[in-house]
């Protein structure tokens, strides 16, 4: 973290682990798939938007959605990646411009909403699993996999086979009368957020600087083109069928397009895929904890490294809370993951908008242009679109939700008693002027 002192941002010298310098630091090509994983890990799980608005709203949605969304988050998490590049992510950038407390709330809702991110992929793997094997539709899958992008090169191989059956009218089938808006901007907005949670990685990465922006580029249009073109695919080589559009879908479809082995392989991508979301979140997850412990928000325990460095207790936390919300259904997880999420994403603009205004002379390495009109008008879309999927959201989430907004309200001065009585350890490594 760095100082602001009179407009200039000065960095301090800050004291490192004895394990952090032999750490290796993730490059440019490793962190793009991080970030793709993070993201998204493939088309997996991008069914309902068929299922709810039809092909011709789900192809255009996550182009439009793309653009006033996922560019907008991604340049942001460039910008304030850079100019903090270290494991709490945006958990300083909101401390810098709101203060302590609400840096606290920030970390907390993210941190939730990570966790019931996770919660999603082993039941999302389970229903493309079913799909060809129906007696584990109430199993536990296991499965060991690793990142690459194998999670992709079936749908390559579909859409070859699948050229002489594409009809292009299928494409522009759309029935705005018959569409169900909360599965569909939920859906879009699931598959095409969580650019900002590679920041809780970036004291991991080599030379963040140069990198974390690059990386961000190369992902976007690597997420953008691995959700369309297999929904193009998709949608114009089979009759539609909107009921069929759900969870576990594109393996029936490539069954049809290239047999039982394409069908195979495509629910083993899926394996993969659902593995490597899981751990990119589970990194994300833990090292902004491991990040708010040394930023003194947390108890000293929550720093701890294993000799790879990599933070114990902020995995078992994370892993335990993956088990807990594991029952619930995949849209209820999403649902409820969005709010969170979208509470979060207010503060991080805010906090972007505050510091572009209050410290323009801070060294920001990488900076979009332009002043704060330009600042302001790239946070109008994708706040408006939160609004949105806040507004659409059911009575049961909003509950739930709210009663998670309000454990984290209580929680900060509560672990603030408790370190005054000397009942927890605090890191004082970090400190923030007021």
């Amino acid at each position: 973290m760095g100082w602001f002192n009179g407009g200039e941002y000065a960095r301090i010298e800050e004291l490192s682990s004895p394990r952090e310098n032999h750490t290796r630091k993730i490059s440019v090509l490793p962190l793009v798939f991080l970030i793709f994983y993070e993201v998204s890990g493939g088309p997996f799980g991008v069914e309902d938007t068929v299922h709810a608005a039809g092909p011709l709203l789900a192809l255009l949605g996550f182009l439009v959605f793309a653009v006033i969304w996922s560019v907008p988050e991604a340049l942001i998490t460039a910008e304030m990646g850079t100019m903090f590049p270290e494991n709490s992510g945006y958990v300083v950038w909101v401390s810098s411009a709101l203060g302590p407390f609400w840096g606290f709330q920030q970390g907390w809702m993210k941190w939730l909403s990570g966790v019931i991110d996770n919660a999603l992929y082993p039941v999302l793997f389970l229903d493309y699993l079913k799909s060809g094997i129906p007696a584990l539709g109430s199993g536990v899958p296991r499965t060991i996999s690793t990142l690459g992008v194998f999670s992709l090169l079936p749908f390559v191989v579909m859409g070859f086979l699948s050229i002489p059956d594409l009809k292009p009218s299928r494409w522009c089938v759309a029935n705005l009368d018959d569409t169900d808006w909360n599965l569909y901007l939920n859906t879009l907005f699931w598959n095409l957020n969580y650019w900002d949670s590679i920041s809780t990685l970036a004291g991991e990465v080599e030379n963040p600087r140069r990198t974390l922006p690059r990386a961000l580029l190369y992902a976007l249009i690597l997420v953008v083109l691995g959700y369309f073109f297999p929904l193009l695919i998709g949608t114009g080589a089979v009759p539609l069928n909107r009921e069929l559009w759900t969870d576990g879908y594109f393996s029936e479809i490539a069954e049809i397009v290239g047999g039982v082995w394409l069908r195979w392989w495509l629910q083993a991508a899926a394996a993969m895929s659902n593995m490597g979301m899981f751990v990119a979140e589970m990194s994300s997850d833990s090292f902004q904890l491991l990040g708010m412990a040394e930023r003194g928000m947390l108890p000293e325990f929550f720093g701890k490294r294993s000799r790879y460095g990599t933070p114990i207790i902020g995995i078992l936390f994370s892993a335990s809370g993956v088990i807990l919300l594991s029952w619930l259904s995949f849209q209820e997880i999403v649902a409820a993951e969005n709010f969170l999420y979208c509470f979060g994403m207010i503060l991080e603009f805010v906090a972007f908008i505050l510091l572009r205004m209050k410290h323009p002379n801070a060294s920001r390495p990488y900076k979009i242009p332009g002043g704060i009109a330009v600042a302001v008008a790239i946070c109008i879309p994708p706040t408006i679109l939160i609004f949105v999927v806040l507004a659409l959201s059911t009575n049961k989430i909003l509950l739930i939700s709210l009663i998670a907004v309000v454990i984290g309200l209580v929680m900060q001065p509560c672990l603030k008693i408790l370190e005054e009585r000397g009942w927890l350890i605090f890191s004082v490594r970090y400190q923030l002027l007021s």
